[in-house]
């Protein structure tokens, strides 16, 4: 039994001490606690983003756009349902990779999550930075004291445990949510189907209308927004190693979560829209807020929906940083990454994996102060590991039809595919929308690739739960063969 692939032998209490020192902490979450983790890491696009979308493709091509995206993450959660009973670790889509792709499917694959799950809480900062500000909370302003006093104090009480960080995202993910219930409510009653599509039409744009203001090509340059309803879902398998039965608990949760996420993406979207306009909304930086405020005036509501925006941010930050911990861990464990990076606490918490992420996104946070470009760059991460989680699904599929599968995917294949198909089409809108942000995505891919192929693939630890797994398969297709 080797601890590494490419060293000699070592001895058996080595490699448990190895995975020992990288233990996390085991049952700490149901599925209850899960499904909140799953609405936490998206509930603050319901509060903002999203409503950039409309000055790409107008309402109607931000509706079309919702759906297909909404489409294709609900296609890919079927089948990360599937993936994470079959494989329920800490490396999530890596580990899906790593068993239908190779090794190198499985570097890709988790280092395009862990650039989704970097960038986005330096992005989400910012905003809630620019949310204290706007907000006139005890006069503090936004900028790099903010930002750190946020890091220092949300990756506290992650060192502090798993269930405890659980426990207190669902919480605030709660309290979203019902803002959210609160602002329908409020706004509801104000809509108005003349206001959804008030957009001036471009008419030099082919296939223009008012449902269509910049025609055909806007429903492809908002998929990126129409993804911001659900961006972050698929990182409830990330939480399997801490997870309650997780075969069981894992597809649940996940498809619980997106459930839920549908319903508040379709009641905030037209809500907001219907109530207001879509013209006055396009671009305003609260959305929610400017369409409870038709004359400018705040009001009570307004005021809990703008406080609620905060928690919204705020559940999403949180959540974002675990996930980003877990699959660093997972990848640092099984070598991918410098080993150093998955050692646990006596808590059982991945402190390097939390602290060095972390640090990293204060950094960026502070210097650039561009969230929105940071987000551009998570996005273009997050859909090249979907079109790959996607992909694996199909590879099992096909190569290990007897592997066994406590939960299978409705449809199958053909259900993975449309996944598949969505996600490279999102990939390429992300050029549509900010071409910069996919170059600086594709050069830090590039480098990260050239890490890999250099030095950590001939350094993996055999004994991570995610190469085991690969390598029994790898040992019965020889059997097989034999």
């Amino acid at each position: 039994m080797s601890l590494e692939s490419t060293s000699a032998p070592r001895p058996a209490g080595e490699a448990a001490d190895y995975l020992e020192r990288r233990a996390l902490r085991r049952g700490s979450a149901g599925w209850v606690l899960l499904t909140g983790l799953g609405v936490a890491y998206v509930v603050s696009g319901d509060f903002s983003g999203w409503n950039f979308g409309l000055a790409e493709g107008g309402f109607g091509g931000l509706a079309i756009a919702m759906v297909l995206m909404g489409a294709m993450y609900a296609c890919m959660v079927f089948a990360l349902a599937e993936l994470s009973s079959i494989l329920p670790t800490a490396g999530g889509g890596y580990g899906f990779a790593r068993r239908a792709l190779g090794p190198w499917g499985g570097f890709l694959t988790g280092t395009a999550i862990l650039i989704e799950y970097v960038l986005a809480p330096a992005a989400i900062v910012i905003f809630i930075g620019d949310y204290v500000e706007s907000l006139g909370l005890f006069g503090l302003e936004s900028g790099w004291p903010m930002y750190l006093v946020c890091f220092a104090i949300f990756l506290g009480i992650h060192l502090w445990g798993v269930g405890e960080a659980l426990r207190f995202s669902f919480v605030v993910t709660g309290v979203a949510v019902a803002a959210l219930v609160v602002f329908a409510a409020a706004a509801l009653p104000d809509f108005s189907f003349g206001a959804l599509d008030d957009i001036p039409v471009d008419t030099t744009a082919t296939g223009a209308s008012s449902w269509l203001p910049f025609g055909l090509l806007g429903i492809w340059a908002a998929f990126p927004f129409g993804m911001w309803f659900f961006l972050g879902v698929e990182g409830v398998p990330l939480a399997a190693e801490e997870t309650k039965e997780p075969a069981r608990t894992l597809p649940k949760a996940i498809r619980w979560s997106m459930g839920i996420l549908v319903v508040l993406a379709v009641v905030t979207f037209f809500a907001a829209a219907g109530a207001r306009g879509s013209a006055a909304i396009q671009e305003a930086g609260n959305p929610l807020v400017e369409a409870l405020q038709p004359d400018g005036e705040a009001t009570a509501l307004s005021r809990i929906v703008n406080y609620a925006g905060l928690a919204g941010l705020v559940a999403s930050f949180f959540s974002l940083i675990y996930a980003g911990s877990r699959q660093l861990f997972a990848l640092s464990r099984a070598g991918y990454l410098p080993r150093f990076l998955s050692l646990t606490s006596s808590r059982k918490a991945p402190y390097l994996g939390l602290l060095v992420p972390g640090t990293i996104g204060f950094l960026l946070a502070a210097v650039t102060g561009d969230g929105a470009r940071m987000l551009n760059i998570a996005v273009f991460g997050a859909t090249i590991s979907y079109a790959l989680m996607s992909l694996s699904h199909i590879v099992l599929r096909r190569r290990e039809p007897e592997l066994p599968r406590p939960y299978r995917t409705p449809g199958g294949v053909l259900t993975s595919s449309v996944a598949l198909v969505l996600a490279c089409a999102a990939l390429v809108a992300t050029f549509l929308v900010d071409v910069t942000a996919a170059f600086i995505a594709l050069l830090v891919y590039v480098v990260a690739i050239a890490y890999f192929g250099l030095y950590s693939r001939k350094h993996l630890v055999a004994k991570a739960p995610e190469e085991e797994f690969a390598a029994l398969a790898a040992a019965e297709a020889e059997l097989a063969r034999d």
